[in-house]
C-alpha cells in the first residue's frame, strides 16, 4: 500500500512540474491578433513560421504554452468555468478548433471538450514527464493546445483538456 501511495504522489508531482502560472488574468479578447499578420479565422492553409518569429508576435504566456508546450496552472484559465455559446479558435493563428456545445465540465482544472474540429487539430505522441500522452496541436500553426484522453463523456468518450491561453472564444452573439 505504501508503494502505491508513493508512486501516486510521484506521478502527481511530475504532472505539476510542467505547470506555468499565467503572468496575469487576461481579458477574453486576444490582444495578440492586432500585431499578428498570420492570424485569420478563414484561412486554413498550413503556416510555416519560425519560433523566433512567433516570439516577436505572441505574448510571453501564449508563447510559453503554444510554442514551448508548457501548461497553465489548473483552475486558473479564463475558459475553465465558462459556458457561453460560440466558437473556440487558436489564439496563435485563428484556426477553428471547437464548438461550445462540445464543451463539458470535467472538473480537471482546464477547459474540456468531447469533440474537436477534425480540420482544426492534429495529434502528436508525447512521452514527456514520464508519461505517455497524446498532444493536441493546431493543424494550421502546430501550436500546443493541450492533451486528449479517453475518459470523456458520450458520444465520443474523449476529453480534450486544453489550455485557456491557447484558445480564443467568439460568442454566437458577437458573430455578424
Amino acid at each position: 500500500m505504501k508503494t502505491i501511495l508513493i508512486i501516486l504522489i510521484s506521478i502527481s508531482l511530475q504532472m505539476c512540474s510542467q505547470v506555468n502560472k499565467p503572468e496575469k488574468v487576461q481579458a477574453m479578447e486576444n490582444s495578440t491578433t492586432k500585431n499578428n499578420p498570420y492570424y485569420s479565422r478563414t484561412d486554413r492553409s498550413k503556416l510555416s513560421v519560425s519560433n523566433e518569429e512567433w516570439k516577436k508576435i505572441l505574448s510571453p504566456d501564449l508563447y510559453a504554452i503554444a510554442r514551448e508546450a508548457n501548461t497553465e496552472r489548473p483552475f486558473t484559465g479564463k475558459y475553465n468555468q465558462f459556458d457561453e455559446l460560440g466558437e473556440y479558435y487558436c489564439a496563435v493563428c485563428g484556426n477553428h478548433l471547437f464548438r461550445s456545445d462540445s464543451k463539458f465540465s470535467s472538473t480537471c482544472g482546464w477547459p474540456s471538450f468531447f469533440e474537436a474540429d477534425k480540420e482544426g487539430v492534429a495529434y502528436n505522441r508525447d512521452s514527456s514527464h514520464g508519461m505517455e500522452r497524446i498532444e493536441v496541436v493546431c493543424k494550421r500553426c502546430d501550436s500546443h493546445l493541450g492533451h486528449v484522453f479517453n475518459d470523456g463523456p458520450a458520444p465520443t468518450g474523449m476529453r480534450y483538456c486544453m489550455n485557456s491561453v491557447s484558445l480564443e472564444f467568439v460568442g454566437d452573439s458577437e458573430k455578424k
